[in-house]
């Protein structure tokens, strides 16, 4: 839980005087579900060393990767209450409070992962802004991103069609814009926990999923998967979103020196991403992976058609939102 103290006596006697300016020490816990070697798991710990160095050490930051506070739903709860102090995941886990803030998940809307970071900056995205006006009369704030990669689709068998997931059980993350999304692979929508995801496709609960590269060798995944298709259909874009009595909490340098930390690092997940997949690829077909890419007749643009015409249906209110984002350089 947020601790926020007064530092010693000399602190305490100088609020008894009504000096202004004194420090205050912050102890915040930070949640996460990636696994180790993950660029999510990489980037909260660069950030929590950052946010204590920024803070002259003023903020302290623990993280608690790989679950330990509990999985998605657990974690924005603990968030939301305030007994973790802030946390990451796709955009689309904080749906439970504000739906449309899905969208900034949703397939197919980025041109690349610059645009992707642009259309999800805090400071400076209009479509975040006005969603993120919402979350915090939810008691949540959303303050940086994390890019993770694009997502490609894995599964035991070839895939270069959304006809080749037919009437196949297939692993959603456990949120509706997923769902949807995995309805128009053509598959059937499978709620799996990450932590249970080896285990699901190893007994064949799903047969497929899909992740960026760095999850799918993170994760191992190639010990019970044989095949990536390469659609690219997500760019995963993960939001960083604190409690906001935390947020108020700290004073506005703490703030300013936290979100700066949180912006370069977003800066730097992008770069990583972009240069770890050419390597992934190798590292994976090493492993034994077969990569499937358009040159081998993987099909994007029916992917395309059928996941966009699922969306549209089930989240008509989104129209506005992706073409807001669309206009976004």
């Amino acid at each position: 839980m947020f601790h926020s103290r007064v530092l010693g006596a000399l602190t305490g006697a100088a609020m008894a005087l009504g000096m202004t300016g004194a420090a205050s020490a912050a102890e915040l816990r930070y949640a996460h579900v990636g696994a180790e070697g993950d660029i999510q798991t990489i980037f909260a710990a660069q950030a929590a060393e950052g946010i204590g160095s920024a803070t002259n050490g003023e903020v302290t930051v623990t993280v608690y990767p790989a679950s330990q506070l509990g999985g998605v739903a657990e974690m924005v709860d603990g968030v939301r209450m305030g007994s973790i102090s802030l946390g990451h995941h796709d955009f689309a886990s904080l749906a439970r409070l504000v739906p449309e803030v899905a969208v900034f998940n949703a397939p197919f809307i980025y041109r690349d992962g610059a645009h992707a970071l642009a259309a999800t900056d805090p400071a400076t995205s209009p479509a975040l802004q006005a969603i993120n006006e919402k979350l915090v009369a939810q008691g949540v704030r959303i303050i940086g991103r994390i890019y993770r990669g694009d997502r490609q689709i894995s599964a035991n068998f070839p895939v270069k069609s959304p006809a080749d997931l037919a009437g196949k059980p297939f692993r959603a993350v456990p949120l509706e814009l997923w769902v949807s999304m995995v309805k128009g692979f053509g598959a059937i929508p499978t709620p799996v926990e990450v932590a249970e995801l080896p285990t699901a496709l190893m007994t064949g609960v799903v047969v497929g999923q899909e992740n960026p590269l760095t999850m799918i060798a993170a994760n191992n995944l190639n010990e019970v998967q044989s095949h990536i298709a390469m659609t690219g259909h997500m760019r995963a874009v993960l939001a960083v979103f604190v409690n906001e009595d935390v947020w108020q909490g700290l004073t506005e340098e703490q703030r300013t020196a936290i979100t700066k930390v949180l912006d370069d690092e977003a800066k730097k997940s992008l770069q990583m991403a972009q240069e770890g997949e050419a390597k992934l690829v190798e590292e994976l077909k090493g492993r034994g992976m077969t990569i499937i890419t358009e040159a081998d007749g993987l099909d994007i643009a029916a992917f395309r058609e059928k996941v966009n015409a699922q969306i549209a249906q089930d989240f008509p209110n989104f129209t506005p939102l992706i073409e807001q984002i669309a206009a976004i350089q």
